[in-house]
């Protein structure tokens, strides 16, 4: 990884149960994207990251794997992959794949013989007590389940039927490893490592002082080996590939940050952090909901962009499979969709770091209008909705939350028009359509040029033609108590790129800059000292 192209990506991220269904049977699936290439084309986009594809009983829509090494039926053949591969590459498209090592699903054969007999190699592979802590996982369930057969409780920070694995053996990490190769030597660009800081836990595994994960998670955070975990598979397999790795990390802090992606210790090239998408919620949950503040938004990427600046790199991003649509988000306006969704992506994707954009994001899609949250499908929002009933909280909490947190809002069909499956399929898809595929879609959207779709073209291009004072431009926050305007500079020798988003749908009374050319503006006109509803604008001089 002594390479640095990643940082001039720019990755889209395709969730391929929801992208594109090539065989009509409501599902995703590879030849679905092969078929869409020429859009990721026209896009800009120059790398993919695909969630995970690799066979799996869907307990947690793939990221519960029964085998590392095949591909889920229902998305195609390994044959597929390769020629997906191949095409992405023949047009200078890269792909990085998601690394889901922390645990795998209680089907894989490891955990079969594992939970089987205590005296198999396997049963090693995995944590087991004969008496449980008092964890709760990230789902809000109890994170250990009790094993019959060997009259034993076995650890599942997340869903019971993913048990975790036991990094603490040097076997696990053997056939992490060999995982890792396999894809690499097939032409993989790179892993997104699923919640990766959870792979080492503190060996006493002590009580939390109470029971929710807010409090305890310091016990099975950033174990005492993560980086020791990490810069082995470094030295075994990685350093030897023109690779790179984004970190999921979890509850992270920006020192935790400058050690994993420093590039001297050689360990992730940058990580996902979710302080800016907790920006609306409570202790990083985001199903325990605040009122959306600029200040405090500013607050938490100003940290990262001027902590960041001489050392450690970072993923700047709004959307992914687990967060909820950005449009009518941060006490936003969704009727204003078409200069939100602008001045939104303008703010982020200017910013030092590599920019993520995740499918459907790049059309304004947006969350689920369901009559009914029994509606909902994802394990998760079921497990957390079961908790919420038990707790003194109002229904109408309850449901704006819930509607609000649900990873099914970003895990609808993409909308490629205004069919009665939105183009996805001419089958019925696994999860819902959203109702609003006959309005907000591609083939409507590429024939306006005002689209939204069109504006993150231009944005796309803009972020190309300046890679360098993006990428290495000093960061200068030059409103940062305001909670209206963010406003911030970006410095390189001589040039000077200034961005101005207003976050209200209010005209403000400013002061523009003069004599600079105007690289993007999400309205067709400038008006003279003021700043119009939503307007984002980039300057260079």
């Amino acid at each position: 990884m002594n390479n640095s192209w990643f940082k001039e990506a720019i990755i889209y991220q395709i969730y391929p149960q929801s992208f594109k269904d090539s065989n009509n049977d409501g599902i995703g699936d590879l030849q679905g994207i092969i078929s869409k290439i020429d859009y990721l084309v026209s896009l800009g986009i120059n790398c993919i990251w695909l969630s995970p594809i690799y066979v799996s009983p869907m307990a947690d829509n793939g990221y519960d794997i029964a085998d590392y090494y095949n591909i889920n039926p229902i998305y195609g053949t390994i044959e597929d992959f390769k020629e997906l591969i191949f095409k992405l590459h023949q047009n200078n498209i890269r792909l990085i794949m998601d690394l889901v090592v922390n645990h795998t699903s209680d089907e894989h054969r490891w955990f079969k013989e594992a939970s089987s007999d205590k005296n198999s190699p396997y049963h090693d592979y995995y944590i087991f007590k004969d008496k449980p802590n008092n964890w709760t996982g990230f789902f809000g369930d109890k994170a250990w389940s009790y094993n019959e057969k060997t009259n034993e409780y076995y650890l599942h920070l997340f869903d019971k039927k993913q048990p975790d694995l036991n990094w603490e053996n040097p076997l696990v990490r053997q056939e992490v490893q060999n995982i890792c190769k396999y894809w690499l030597d097939l032409g993989v660009d790179g892993f997104r490592c699923d919640v990766i800081n959870l792979i080492s836990k503190d060996q006493e595994f002590k009580n939390g002082h109470n029971k929710l994960i807010l409090v305890g998670k310091k016990y099975f955070i950033n174990g005492p080996k993560l980086h020791d975990y990490l810069q082995e598979l470094n030295e075994k397999v990685l350093s030897h590939y023109d690779c790179m790795t984004v970190g999921e990390t979890v509850f992270t802090t920006l020192d935790d940050i400058k050690l994993l992606t420093d590039e001297n210790r050689k360990e992730l090239s940058m990580v996902f952090n979710f302080d800016h998408t907790s920006v609306d919620n409570f202790l990083g949950v985001k199903w325990l909901m605040r009122k959306f503040k600029l200040k405090r938004f500013k607050k938490i990427l100003d940290k990262y962009q001027y902590g960041l600046e001489n050392a450690g790199w970072y993923s700047i991003f709004y959307e992914n499979h687990d967060q909820r649509r950005s449009v009518g988000r941060f006490n936003l306006d969704e009727k204003m969709a078409n200069y939100t969704a602008p001045m939104l992506a303008t703010t982020m994707y200017l910013l030092r770091g590599t920019p993520y954009i995740y499918q459907g994001q790049e059309l304004g899609m947006t969350n689920l209008n369901v009559k009914d949250l029994d509606e909902f499908i994802d394990v998760e929002t079921k497990d957390v909705l079961k908790l919420m009933k038990k707790l003194p909280l109002s229904k109408k909490y309850i449901d704006k939350s819930i509607r609000n947190g649900s990873r099914d809002n970003a895990r609808t069909p993409f909308q490629w028009d205004d069919s009665e499956y939105a183009g996805f399929s001419n089958a019925k898809p696994w999860i819902m359509v959203n109702d609003n595929k006959d309005f907000i879609n591609k083939e409507k959207e590429e024939k306006d040029e005002n689209s939204i779709l069109n504006y993150y073209k231009k944005l796309i291009r803009v972020y190309k033609e300046n890679n360098l004072i993006i990428r290495d431009g000093k960061y200068n926050d030059l409103k940062p108590k305001s909670n209206k305007i963010f406003m911030y500079e970006r410095i390189l020798n001589e040039q000077r790129m200034i961005v101005i988003s207003n976050f209200t749908s209010k005209t403000i009374k400013m002061k523009l800059p003069e004599d600079c050319q105007i690289l993007l503006n999400n309205y067709q006109e400038i008006k003279n000292n003021f700043l119009l509803p939503y307007q984002t604008l980039v300057y260079l001089k």
